[in-house]
């Protein structure tokens, strides 16, 4: 999901009937994730998601992963489903975090905490290396904002861990100091939407 960083809309939301997608893989494979009619609200497609956890592996069994502009929880509940030990997903808009809350006790995730909360303020106080994968998918719209994003989330990552950006266009590590020493080791388009796949240089 993405907004402005003021957590204004970065583009109006198409209106209409309330439509759903649904977790891909794992234990809750075809559980349906309600889109809720917010502006900004960009949730990552199910072709998308298919890719991703193709490269990451269809087993996360005791990653540790971080979901920063978690909006509908697709890739946070995605990663819980196939295993992960520990899920950490932010948002800030409180309808889309209640619906998160509600997901997560449906579901019984306990693996899964929720925190309503600013993602950049609260990543900034989480511990270096914590994660074994952050999933990134910041405002579009704010290229300021990307630039903060990455150099907070970078850091968040295990030495051995992956870094997943979602922009809107084609990825450069070297246009961003904090990805000094990544590369890009996958990438795929969906329409406007650029997807990657990062790891430092130095990991085999």
């Amino acid at each position: 999901m993405s907004r402005s960083s003021s957590g204004r809309p970065t583009a109006p939301s198409s209106r209409g009937k309330p439509h759903t997608i649904r977790i891909i893989g794992g234990d809750w494979k075809r559980t349906p994730l309600a889109v809720l009619d917010l502006d900004g609200l960009r949730p990552t497609p199910d072709r998308v998601r298919e890719t991703l956890f193709n490269w990451l592996g269809q087993d996360l069994e005791g990653w540790r992963c971080l979901d920063l502009f978690a909006g509908t929880g697709a890739l946070g509940f995605e990663a819980a489903s196939r295993g992960a030990a520990s899920v950490v997903m932010v948002e800030r808009h409180p309808r889309a975090a209640q619906q998160l809350r509600a997901i997560k006790d449906k579901l019984g995730a306990r693996s899964v905490e929720i925190a309503e909360a600013d993602a950049l303020r609260l990543a900034a106080g989480l511990t270096p290396g914590a994660f074994d994968v952050v999933f990134l998918d910041p405002p579009f719209d704010d290229l300021a904002a990307l630039e903060r994003a990455i150099a907070l989330s970078a850091p968040l990552v295990a030495a051995d861990g992956a870094l997943y950006v979602e922009t809107g266009a084609e990825l450069d590590p070297a246009a961003h100091d904090a990805l000094a020493g990544w590369q890009v080791v996958k990438h795929g388009k969906a329409g406007a939407v650029h997807y990657h796949l990062l790891r430092r240089e130095n990991d085999e």
